[in-house]
């Protein structure tokens, strides 16, 4: 039995999984983000490892000898985040999470730097891990001093579980701090911000072991022995469990965030495009990724004002697609990175009228992400990515209406997978049996069953078209406004 420990920025999720990939029970576990003021996002650690604690402790309850049988764990987590601990390895404050705009100064100082796109390949956008301890340095100084360890979240976990300060390249390229193309943390880049290569995990590959689960912990859950393995980014983790892991091979998240992720063979910089270019979590493996910051987040901030669930909202849409709405709608609620990197800007709705109903802003919202992922997909042609067809995950992916939607924008079919557990939970799974087995990865990061694909609306592409150009005018005139 192997689990996948996924630690999303709304839940901890834990699936446990035979030899034969098939997920045999999971567990979630709520978390709550703390927003103490515009433009930031916090979460406490501890947090972290009760929802853990309280995921394995229900699947101790529901399936104990499936979980005595455990040998391997792989870990998955939201990527940025800035954990920072003491000599004491005692949590020096709350995390400062990926969607926290407040260092958006001094991410602009970092990057005026050529060092940061000629060695780490990407933009420092403000969510990276790190203009983040730049932002500290400059306002919380005591907290800095006593810095000794920065953690990613999900290696947070690891060190919970194994007492081993350790990271991989998917989730590290994230901090600006890593040189992507050699694979390893850069002196120099640290050194810009104040830091040393003493304060930074060791980095394996995800596919690697990094450690055992403490004894403690393993009696708790009636384990022994259990390996834990690199793990990945959240996005990296959701390829390797939809198998996006070659050349060519693409998938679309509808999650809080809106991801547009392509596996390369190569390391393919285009920093002035504003993509990510990371490690992937196999050797030698990178990928390209567009990324929005408000994708079901925007979504759950409409069914908040509207007082209905996001699935009741979707649902009154019906089951035909229809031409755009009247009505646009910008997802900027947190700013955005590709392909703007404007951590100030802000959402909108425009061309509202008298008889503009919630059914049309409904629409507006999904029509909105869909643009933005266009956005998206146009940054990554322009870097050397070529999408053909891509894979649906995320929680937005339940929306047939919102698939069909963006299957349309994109000009490009889309995938939804049979079985709804392919995300990074599975991905993380998936390297824990890698890492227990030393099994070749290619013949474990297998594509799903896809069980529809949804096809572009070819009557309706030119519409779509025409309001995604009006779109792209939104921009620059709410940019003035800021």
């Amino acid at each position: 039995m192997y689990l996948g420990i996924d630690l999303g920025t709304s839940s901890v999720k834990v699936v446990l999984m035979n030899d034969q990939q098939t997920i045999l029970a999971s567990s979630s576990q709520p978390l709550v983000v703390s927003r103490p003021h515009s433009g930031w996002a916090e979460q406490h650690p501890a947090d972290w490892v009760s929802a853990t604690s309280q995921a394995l402790d229900d699947l101790k309850h529901r399936f104990p000898q499936e979980l005595a049988a455990v040998k391997g764990i792989g870990l998955s987590g939201h990527m940025h985040g800035a954990t920072l601990l003491d000599q004491s390895n005692q949590v020096l404050r709350p995390c400062i999470l990926w969607n926290d705009t407040r260092s958006h100064v001094e991410a602009a100082e970092l990057d005026a730097n050529p060092l940061f796109r000629a060695l780490s390949g990407n933009i420092v956008f403000a969510g990276f891990t790190a203009p983040k301890l730049v932002w500290v340095k400059r306002h919380e100084p005591d907290i800095f001093r006593q810095v000794a360890k920065v953690l990613l979240p999900k290696d947070y976990l690891r060190w919970w579980l194994t007492g081993e300060f350790v990271s991989e390249g998917s989730d590290a390229a994230g901090t600006a701090w890593l040189e992507v193309a050699k694979r390893q943390w850069s002196a120099e880049l640290l050194s810009a911000c104040d830091l040393t290569l003493e304060q930074m995990p060791r980095l394996i590959e995800g596919t690697e072991v990094s450690g055992f689960v403490r004894p403690a912990l393993a009696a708790r859950w009636g384990m022994e022995k259990v390996i834990v393995a690199g793990g990945a980014g959240d996005n990296a983790a959701s390829a390797c469990g939809m198998g996006v892991v070659k050349k060519g091979t693409a998938f679309v998240s509808l999650g809080t965030s809106g991801v547009l992720f392509a596996a390369t063979d190569r390391y393919l910089p285009n920093p002035d495009s504003a993509v990510h270019t990371f490690c992937h979590a196999l050797p030698s493996t990178w990928h390209q990724m567009g990324v929005i910051l408000s994708a079901t987040d925007a979504l759950n901030w409409w069914s908040r004002i509207a007082q209905q669930s996001a699935a009741e909202l979707t649902q009154q849409l019906g089951s035909i697609l229809t031409a755009p709405a009247s009505v646009l709608f910008l997802p900027y609620l947190a700013g955005e990175r590709t392909p703007h990197n404007d951590a100030e800007v802000r959402g909108a709705f425009l061309r509202l009228a008298h008889d503009t109903e919630r059914k049309i802003l409904t629409q507006a919202v999904l029509e909105g992400v869909a643009f933005a992922l266009k956005d998206n997909l146009l940054a990554l042609q322009q870097a050397g990515s070529t999408l053909e067809r891509m894979i649906a995950v995320g929680g937005g992916s339940k929306s047939p209406y919102w698939l069909k939607v963006l299957s349309t924008v994109l000009n490009v079919p889309i995938d939804l997978p049979l079985d709804n557990e392919v995300g990074a939970a599975l991905g993380a799974a998936r390297l824990g049996l890698i890492a227990a087995q030393g099994l070749e990865p290619l013949e474990v990061l297998t594509p799903p069953v896809i069980e529809q694909t949804f096809e572009p609306a070819s009557a309706l592409i030119p519409a779509y078209q025409h309001a995604y150009e009006r779109y792209q005018q939104a921009y620059p005139a709410l940019k003035t406004l800021n």
